[in-house]
C-alpha cells in the first residue's frame, strides 16, 4: 500500500488483504522512496566515450542507445554468429530474467547466463523434478501454517522470505515442532525444538542418515512407499552404511540427536521441510537435495496438508517457467540449442534434458570471453546482477568484461559492472513498473503496480528489451511478438478471462490448493512414482542415489591444510536489509548494516587476539595470494570452528571505476573453478578453509 503526494512516492505499507504476505513488509520496501528518489540513481542513457572503466559518460538518447546496441549486435552476429551475443540476469524481483531471455532467443542465441542460479534455486528444481516431477520446497512447497512439524534446513526465513519466517512462528505458537539445522544459532534456532549445529558442507551426510534411520527404525509411510515409490529396496540397499554414527563424526552432531530429530520429523505428521540455498552451495548440492526429496517422500509428507504441497496451476495464467523455461511454447531449434555452453557438460541445466529455467553457468560464460573456447563472447547485455561483485573469482570476472566487445549494462545505479560498460540504461524501479508477480506464492499470483511514473528516462527491462528487437530487422519477433509491455502483461493473463489493467483492480488472484494430485495421474516423471531411484539421473550417467562428498577443503579431505588454514568458512547469510549486492547507498539501508562483519566465536577471537570492531583479513586456499578485509563480530552464535562472512561488499561512496569491490568482497577468496556440483555446477562457498588475522589497517 502506497502513500503517493504531488506524484512522488512518500510511504510504503504492507497489504493486510494480501494472502500471501498478509501485511508483512521488510525494511527494503519502507525504503523504496530513498532508492527510487536517490541522488545517484541512473536517470538517463549513456555512452561511454573514454577508455574502459575511466568514468568518460555522455548522455544520450534512447534512440541513439538502441540504434547503437542494435548495430554492434549485427556486427557480431556477422563476424562472429549469434551464438557469440550472450544477456544475463541476476534473481529477485524484476523481470529481467524474461526479459533477458527473450532477447537472446530472438536474436538465434542459447546464452543466456545468469550470475548465481547454480548456487542458487537450479539444484533445488533440479532435485525436486527428477524425484516428484515438480519442486516441492524452498519457500513456495511447504504448508507451514497446517504442519505439526517444520524442519528448516540452511535457511534464515525471518530474514530472507518474512512472510514465511512470520508463518513458521505462528505454526510454532499453535504446537508445532520446529527442528533447525544451521552452523549459526539464528533466531529460529534459538526458537526451535531441536537446533542441529551441523559443520558446513556435510549436509548430506546428515540426511542419509535420518534417511537410514527412517527405514532400518521402520519410520517410513510403508503405505506410501509401497504405492507410490520406485526404487525402495534399492534404496533400502544402498543406505545400510549411511548410520547415524558415520554421520556422527562426519557432521559434529551426535548419533542420539540426528535419530531423535529423525523421529519427531517422521512422527508429527503433517510435516513441512524448508530449505533455502545455503544447501546449495557446495559441489554435492544436487544429490544433497535429492536426499531432502527423500526424507519428503518416505514420511508420505507431499502434497497433503501441513506437508510440501505440489503447485496446484491457476488455469489460464501463463507462468514464468512458459516464458523462459522448458514449458516455453516457442523452442529454440535443437541445432541452436546444443551451441549453449555447458549444454554437454550441465545437461539438465543447460542442455536438452533441462529439467528446469536453462542457463548458462556464469563461470563458463567468463571462460568463454577471456579463452575463446568453445567459442568467444564477445557482447554481453546485463540486466542486474552485478557479476563483478556476485560472482566468484571477482578479479576474473572484471578482467573478462573488460575484454568484451560490447557491453550493456542496464541497472538502478552505477555499479562496479557498469563502470566497465559500453552503454548503460536506467531501468524503472519497482513501483515504476507494471508487471506480473508468481515467483514466491502459493497458489497466489499478485499485480505489480505501476503508482509513480519512472524518474529521468528511466525503462521497464521489458520496454527496453521490446523496443530494441524492434530495430534490429533479422531478430525473431516470434520471441518477443508484443510491442508494449502492456501487451506482454495482457498475454500472460488472457487466459484468466481479463485484462492486466482489469488484474490491477483485483490486485491478486489465487486458487485453492487441491491435495494428493497425484492419486489421479501419478507423478510427473518417468516410471509416474516418486523416484527414490531416479531414472533421469541413471539415463544422464549420474548417480540414481544420493551419496555423500566431502567437501574439497576440509578438515578431513585436505587436513595438510589445516595448519595454515585452520578454520571453516562459510558466507552468504542473510541481512535484512540487503538483497545480495544490492542496498549499499540507500541510508535506511545502510545503517542496519554499516560495515562487512565477519562472525567469530569469542575463543577463536580471544586466540587470535581479535576484539569485536577490530579488521580483520580473511584467506582461503582456493585464492592463493589473494585477501579482504572485513569486521570482526564476536558472538557465541557460531561454532569456534567456523567463521560467516557476509558477501557480496562494495562500498558506493568509495572511487570509481572499481568502488572498493576488491576490498572487502568475500567472493574475491572465493573461486568458482572446478571441482564442482557434477550435475548443476554448484560451488563451495560455505564450508570451504580459510586463515583470519588482525589487521592494522581500517577501511578508508
Amino acid at each position: 500500500m502506497v502513500h503517493v503526494k504531488d506524484g512522488k512516492v512518500t510511504q510504503v505499507r504492507g497489504d493486510p488483504k494480501h494472502p500471501a504476505s498478509r501485511g508483512y513488509i521488510c525494511i527494503k520496501a519502507k525504503a523504496q522512496p530513498q532508492l527510487i528518489y536517490h541522488p545517484d540513481r541512473l536517470k538517463f542513457p549513456m555512452k561511454r566515450v573514454g577508455a574502459k572503466g575511466s568514468g568518460q559518460w555522455e548522455r544520450i538518447s534512447w534512440d541513439e542507445a538502441l540504434d547503437g546496441i542494435a548495430t554492434s549486435f549485427t556486427q557480431v552476429k556477422a563476424t562472429y554468429g549469434a551464438e557469440c551475443i550472450a544477456t544475463m540476469h541476476g534473481t529477485g524481483p524484476r523481470s529481467s530474467t524474461p526479459a533477458t531471455t527473450l532477447l537472446a532467443h530472438a536474436l538465434g542465441s542459447p546464452n543466456v547466463v545468469s550470475t548465481n542460479l547454480h548456487i542458487c534455486y537450479a539444484p533445488s528444481m533440479t532435485a525436486g523434478i527428477c524425484t516428484f516431477g515438480h519442486s516441492v520446497m524452498m519457500e513456495v512447497g511447504p504448508d507451514y501454517l497446517g504442519a505439526k512439524c517444520i524442519l528448516i534446513w540452511g535457511a534464515n526465513p525471518q530474514v530472507s522470505h518474512g512472510p514465511r519466517g512470520r508463518d513458521i512462528i505462528e505454526a510454532k505458537q499453535r504446537g508445532a515442532k520446529l527442528i533447525v539445522i544451521d552452523p549459526r544459532r539464528t533466531n529460529l534456532a534459538r526458537k526451535a525444538d531441536l537446533w542441529l549445529q551441523i559443520r558446513p558442507g556435510t549436509d548430506a551426510a546428515l540426511a542419509l542418515a535420518m534417511i537410514n534411520t527412517l527405514i532400518e527404525q521402520e519410520l517410513y509411510d510403508k503405505q506410501f512407499v509401497n504405492r507410490w515409490c520406485y526404487g525402495f529396496d534399492q534404496l533400502r540397499s544402498h543406505i545400510r552404511s549411511y548410520t547415524p554414527r558415520w554421520a556422527a563424526d562426519l557432521t559434529w552432531i551426535p548419533a542420539d540427536l540426528i535419530m531423535e530429530a529423525t523421529r519427531v520429523y517422521a512422527k508429527s505428521k503433517p510435516a513441512a521441510f524448508h530449505h533455502r540455498v545455503a544447501v546449495e552451495h557446495n559441489i554435492n548440492s544436487s544429490q544433497t537435495l535429492r536426499a531432502f526429496n527423500i526424507l519428503i517422500a518416505l514420511t508420505g509428507n507431499i502434497d497433503v496438508p501441513g506437508g510440501n504441497l505440489i503447485p496446484t496451476p491457476l488455469q489460464g495464467y501463463v507462468r514464468g517457467q512458459a516464458i523462459y523455461g522448458r514449458e516455453s511454447p516457442v523452442k529454440l531449434t535443437p541445432e541452436v540449442e546444443q551451441k549453449r555452453l555447458g549444454a554437454e557438460q550441465y545437461p539438465l541445466i543447460s542442455g536438452t534434458d533441462a529439467r528446469t529455467i536453462t542457463f548458462v553457468h556464469a563461470a563458463l560464460a567468463v571462460e568463454a570471453m577471456l579463452t575463446s573456447k568453445p567459442y568467444p563472447i564477445k557482447v554481453l547485455y546485463c540486466a542486474g546482477g552485478n557479476p563483478v561483485v556476485n560472482q566468484q573469482n571477482v578479479k576474473r570476472v572484471w578482467e573478462a568484461l573488460g575484454k568484451l566487445s560490447l557491453l550493456v549494462v542496464a541497472d538502478f545505479f552505477m555499479t562496479p559492472t557498469a563502470e566497465l560498460a559500453d552503454y548503460v540504461l536506467p531501468v524503472a524501479a519497482w513501483l515504476e513498473r507494471d508487471e506480473c508477480c508468481d515467483g514466491m506464492y502459493q497458489n497466489c499470483i499478485a499485480a505489480r503496480q505501476k503508482v509513480v511514473e519512472p524518474v529521468g528516462e528511466c525503462w521497464d527491462d521489458m520496454k527496453i528489451v521490446v523496443e530494441l528487437v524492434k530495430r534490429i530487422p533479422w531478430a525473431n519477433r516470434r520471441y518477443l511478438p508484443w510491442n508494449t509491455v502492456e501487451e506482454f502483461n495482457d498475454f500472460r493473463v488472457r487466459g484468466l478471462g481479463m485484462t492486466f489493467q482489469e488484474f490491477k483492480t483485483k490486485g491478486y488472484v489465487t486458487v485453492l490448493p487441491q491435495y494428493r494430485k497425484y492419486e489421479d495421474h501419478g507423478f510427473d516423471t518417468p516410471t509416474k512414482k516418486v523416484e527414490l531411484y531416479s531414472t533421469v539421473l541413471e539415463k544422464l550417467g549420474y548417480d540414481p542415489l544420493p551419496r555423500y562428498i566431502e567437501p574439497p577443503e576440509s578438515p578431513i579431505s585436505t587436513p595438510e591444510l589445516l595448519a595454515d588454514y585452520p578454520l571453516i568458512l562459510i558466507s552468504g547469510g542473510r541481512y535484512v536489509g540487503y538483497f545480495h549486492s544490492e542496498g549499499r547507498q540507500i541510508p535506511m539501508l545502510r545503517k542496519l548494516a554499516p560495515d562487512p562483519e565477519i562472525e567469530i566465536h569469542p575463543a577463536t577471537a580471544e586466540r587470535l587476539a581479535i576484539k569485536s570492531g577490530d579488521w580483520v583479513w580473511i584467506e582461503t586456499p582456493r585464492a592463493k595470494g589473494e585477501k579482504v578485509k572485513l569486521k570482526a563480530k564476536v558472538t557465541t552464535n557460531i561454532d569456534p570452528r567456523v567463521v560467516h562472512a557476509a558477501h557480496a561488499w562494495w562500498f558506493p561512496e568509495k572511487l570509481p571505476p572499481e568502488h572498493g569491490c576488491f576490498d572487502s568482497n568475500i567472493n574475491v577468496v572465493l573461486s568458482d573453478n572446478p571441482p564442482r556440483d557434477p550435475i548443476c555446477g554448484s560451488i563451495p562457498t560455505r564450508g570451504t578453509l580459510c586463515r583470519i588475522q588482525l589487521c592494522p589497517e581500517r577501511i578508508s
